[in-house]
């Protein structure tokens, strides 16, 4: 028998799979406090929460015979993935089943955005009829520019064909053939901004995206643009969007999500031409059904066929192998999230190889560590160990991997390859004994650099007193340097520096960089907390 602890208000309905399981036990304990989950956790194989229940590294300790914890969503910000790894307890969630609601709650509130309902609502319950204070718009032929083309930007799209409106749509896996499949025209952020009348936003929260939507990209829009935002808060920057909307630039927002939840931004609220909702675009009943459904059905079959379809984590290995690999599953995570930023694209093709010991190791978690760290960079937490190469062949982006006993100097070697059009972005890495890991390879230049949290990476002529120049500058911005590397191919031509910083930079400081004469290009390396 199969023992499942449910802690969160979970549909019964969903759960019938478990109930009807002749193998299978259910208990529901709903709002139970921390300490009696942590005396009873180890009596059952398998956790279902929500987002309630927050499953800490204490409560983990007790965890006894706990194999799965299932949460009933997407996030999983409120389990403590890694002790679960540790413990080799695998933690699962439903990716596809809030789609078709959340797609549905943008249409209701880009309508009611567009036809002012919250506002006429509230000023005729009050007992006002005023037919006249509240003209719309219609949503027939407009212009709407759809950011994220996965699975709810893609329903989006299908519904708001129905409008007859015209649509754009933008992500960097978004290629022209699969646009034209959904009859809708691949576009750049820029041509979006320029072009539509609605912006709706359906990408993840990351590096990348954060602030997406600030002053400088509102200033690129339609006057009288409207934005919807049912995908993640810290997007849009909501400082920008009310000063926009006050200037008369903005028609008007509907936004499910927000920076800080529950909001803080007094701004937002009561504002005339902003409709807001709690977060609710997942919150219909057949969306809590399909969750729990979907969770059902894979502890089922977790438990009794070791089946994974959506881990979020990966089953701990041997504690041997563990420890020999660790340094290059770290290394691994850092150069993909390092290659990809070098790119600047979304790859169309990808190329690893492995030289030295490496060789006659099973590198198969290492290449899903390189895969993840790369396509984390646009699609962050919805990537992981057990789902990074099937991503990969959605997005339809072949990879190879080629082994070689040849070392390059080094007992081992990693070399990580993308490409996009033409367009070749390398790194080359390796793990020196009482060193560490080392990048040793930046595109076609030789280089030894550390893994760092900030590195900044800079093209420029080979002539006397550039790196001075770049100290000058970081330090009027009050910026430590804690290292610098150079490298050339050729004297007198380009060369590279490569800086790692104590601090983030910002874009004014990469703005001024790119100023100094002699200098080419400056770009910010950024790692993850999930890398360091």
């Amino acid at each position: 028998m199969f023992n499942v602890l449910v802690t969160d208000s979970i549909s019964d309905n969903g759960l019938i799979d478990l109930y009807e399981h002749h193998d299978f036990t259910v208990d529901k304990k709903v709002g139970i406090p921390p300490e009696e989950l942590k005396e009873i956790i180890g009596n059952y194989d398998a956790l279902i929460v929500r987002s309630q229940t927050k499953v800490t590294q204490d409560i983990l300790e007790h965890s006894g015979r706990l194999q799965v914890i299932a949460r009933a969503g997407v996030g999983v910000d409120n389990i403590d993935v890694n002790s679960a790894t540790r413990k080799g307890i695998i933690v699962i969630n439903a990716p596809g089943a809030n789609t078709i609601a959340a797609a549905e709650h943008t249409m209701a509130m880009m309508l009611a955005l567009s036809r002012n309902v919250p506002q006429a609502h509230q000023l005729t319950s009050s007992g006002e009829w005023n037919r006249g204070a509240f003209q719309g718009v219609e949503l027939y032929k407009k212009s709407i520019g759809i950011v994220g083309m996965g699975k709810i930007g893609t329903e989006v799209a299908k519904r708001c064909k129905s409008f007859e409106m015209e649509i754009l749509g933008f992500d960097p896996y978004l290629t022209e053939e699969r646009a034209k499949s959904l009859g809708i025209r691949k576009a750049t952020l820029d041509e979006i901004a320029a072009e539509s009348d609605y912006i709706t936003l359906h990408t993840p929260l990351t590096n990348a995206t954060r602030n997406l939507v600030d002053a400088e990209y509102i200033q690129k829009t339609k006057q009288g643009v409207r934005f919807i935002n049912c995908a993640r808060g810290g997007i849009i920057d909501e400082e920008a969007l009310v000063a926009a909307i006050d200037s008369g630039h903005v028609a008007g927002a509907a936004l499910d999500v927000f920076q800080i939840e529950p909001p803080e931004n007094k701004g937002l609220f009561k504002h005339p031409a902003i409709i807001m909702t709690p977060h609710l675009a997942a919150s219909t009943v057949e969306a809590q059904e399909k969750v729990a459904q979907e969770v059902s059905a894979e502890i089922i079959e977790i438990l009794e066929a070791k089946n994974i379809r959506h881990a979020v984590n990966m089953p701990a290995i041997s504690k041997q192998k563990q420890e020999k690999m660790a340094p290059y599953l770290k290394l691994g995570e850092q150069i993909g999230q390092l290659v990809i930023q070098l790119l600047k694209h979304a790859p169309d093709k990808i190329d690893i190889t492995y030289q030295g010991d490496l060789v006659a190791e099973d590198t198969d978690l290492l290449t899903r560590t390189m895969i993840k760290g790369l396509l984390s960079h646009h699609l962050t937490d919805s990537v992981n160990l057990i789902n990074a190469l099937h991503l990969l062949k959605e997005q339809d982006i072949p990879y190879n991997v080629e082994k070689n006993t040849r070392s390059k100097g080094f007992a081992n070697y990693i070399e990580l390859r993308v490409h996009n059009q033409g367009e070749t972005a390398v790194i080359g890495a390796t793990v020196l004994n009482g060193y560490g890991a080392r990048i040793v390879k930046l595109n076609h230049y030789h280089i030894d650099i550390r893994p760092e949290s900030h590195l900044l990476f800079i093209k420029h002529n080979d002539v006397p007193g550039m790196i001075g120049k770049v100290g000058s500058l970081l330090g009027s911005h009050d910026i430590n340097i804690g290292t610098m590397q150079v490298g050339r191919t050729d004297k007198g031509g380009e060369a590279i520096m490569v800086l790692s910083l104590d601090k983030k930079l910002g874009n004014e400081v990469i703005a001024e960089l790119e100023q100094v004469g002699g200098l080419n290009e400056a770009q910010l390396l950024e790692l993850g907390e999930d890398a360091l």
